[in-house]
C-alpha cells in the first residue's frame, strides 16, 4: 500500500522486543554515524531548503529547475520512506525524461517529518491532519499557490493528497494521485480476494502462519514477501533502481508500522479504518488518478476515483505496478506530462 517495509532494513534500524512505539509514539530514528554523514552530504546538495515548521521542527526538500507556472510538490510513499524513489519525476531516467527535464514544471523533491533526511521526533505526532498541515506549510515556504501548484503523492503520499485537497484545494491548481485508494478496507480486501489467491495455496498458508504469530520480522517471511508479492506487486523490474533499494533501505520502520501495518502485504496500523471514498465528490480541482494492472491497489477503483472527482481523469498503466513510474515509466510519464501540459494550456477535459 504505503511504501515497503523490505528485507534491506538495516539491523540497527529493525524493530527489537523491547520496542513499545505503538504505546508512546516514540518513532525516532537511530542514525549511525554513517547514517548521519550522508545526511549532511544530502543537506549540503544544491536546490535544498531545510523548511523550518512551526512545531519548530525541520523537513528536508529540494529543487530541480525552475517554474512560474507549475511547481510540483512530492509526497513519497510509507509513512517514512524517502523521497529518492520518485526523483525520476524530476530528472531523466531511461526511458523517459522528468518534468523538470524538459521544462514542463518545477519539481520539489519532500522527506516528511520523521523520514530519513528529515528530523526526528520523539514525541508522538503521527496523525493525518498533522501531516496535512505540514505540507501546508512546506507549499507556504517553497512559493506555492493556486496560479502554480500541483500537488502529486504515491501511495501513502497519495493518503495525503487527497486529504489536502479535502481540506486546501484553494491552494491547488493540479492533483495527481498515483497508486492510492481512498478506502484502506477496500485495498486490504483487494489483497484478500484478488492478490493472495494468485499465490499457491500453500505459500499463502506460510505467509499467514507466520502473521497468526505476529512474527513479521521473520527472515523466511520477509524473503517472501519479497520474492514472491513485492516483485510481482511493488515494483516488477527485475533489478530494482538504486534509488528504489536506497530509499526503502532508509525506511524509518517504526514510523509506517506504527501507521501502516508490519508490510505491504499485512495492513495494520492507524489508518487501518481509513476511507475518504464518499467525499472524493468535494474534490473540484482537476485531478489525475493514476493506477496500474498489476498494482498492490485495484485499478479498477483508481478508474473509478477519476469519475468521483469534480474534474477527474484515470491513467492505467498496463505494464506497471505499484511503481509504475519505473516500472511502466513511459506510460505513466506520457500520461502525467500531459495532464500538467492540458492545464497549463487551458485544454484540460477528464
Amino acid at each position: 500500500m504505503l511504501l515497503a517495509a523490505c528485507t534491506t532494513e538495516s539491523p540497527e534500524k529493525a524493530v527489537t522486543p523491547v520496542d513499545d512505539y505503538h504505546v508512546t509514539g516514540n518513532c525516532a530514528m537511530t542514525l549511525s554515524e554513517e547514517d548521519l554523514a550522508l545526511r549532511a552530504a544530502k543537506h549540503a546538495e544544491p536546490g535544498v531548503t531545510m523548511v523550518e515548521l512551526s512545531n519548530g521542527y525541520s523537513v528536508f526538500t529540494q529543487q530541480f529547475g525552475e517554474s512560474e507556472d507549475a511547481k510540483v510538490l512530492v509526497l513519497h510513499g510509507g509513512p517514512a520512506c524517502t523521497h529518492e524513489y520518485m526523483l525520476n519525476v524530476a530528472y531523466q531516467m531511461p526511458g523517459h525524461e522528468g518534468l523538470a527535464d524538459v521544462g514542463d514544471a518545477e519539481v520539489h523533491m519532500y522527506d516528511q517529518l520523521g523520514s530519513f533526511y528529515s528530523d526526528q521526533p520523539s514525541e508522538d505526532l503521527w496523525n493525518i491532519e498533522r501531516w496535512v498541515e505540514e505540507v501546508d506549510e512546506v507549499r507556504r515556504t517553497l512559493g506555492m499557490d493556486s496560479t502554480n501548484f500541483y500537488l502529486l503523492g504515491n501511495s501513502w503520499g497519495g493518503i495525503l493528497a487527497m486529504e489536502y485537497a479535502l481540506v486546501h484545494q484553494n491552494h491547488l491548481k493540479g492533483l495527481i494521485v498515483c497508486n492510492m485508494q481512498s478506502s484502506i478496507p477496500d485495498y486490504a480486501a483487494y489483497n484478500v480476494s484478488t492478490l493472495r489467491p494468485q499465490m499457491r495455496p500453500s505459500l499463502v498458508d506460510s505467509l499467514e502462519a507466520f502473521e497468526a504469530a505476529e512474527d513479521y520480522q521473520n527472515p523466511t517471511y520477509l524473503e517472501l514477501i519479497d520474492k514472491e508479492f513485492y516483485r510481482k506487486h511493488v515494483c516488477r523490474l527485475e533489478t530494482w533502481p538504486e534509488e528504489v533499494v536506497g530509499s526503502f533501505a532508509r525506511l524509518n520502520y517504526k514510523l509506517y508500522d506504527l501507521m501502516q501495518g508490519p508490510s505491504e502485504f499485512k495492513v495494520g496500523g492507524r489508518i487501518i479504518d481509513w476511507d475518504i471514498t464518499p467525499r472524493l465528490g468535494e474534490i473540484a480541482v482537476p485531478t489525475l488518478m493514476v493506477g496500474a494492472t498489476h498494482d498492490t491497489m485495484d485499478p479498477a477503483a483508481m478508474a473509478r476515483q477519476a469519475t468521483l472527482v469534480q474534474q477527474g481523469r484515470a491513467l492505467i498503466c498496463e505494464n506497471g505496478s505499484h511503481l509504475a513510474l519505473w516500472d511502466d515509466a513511459e506510460d505513466f510519464f506520457e500520461g502525467v506530462t500531459q495532464f500538467v501540459r492540458d492545464i497549463e494550456q487551458g485544454q484540460f477535459a477528464p
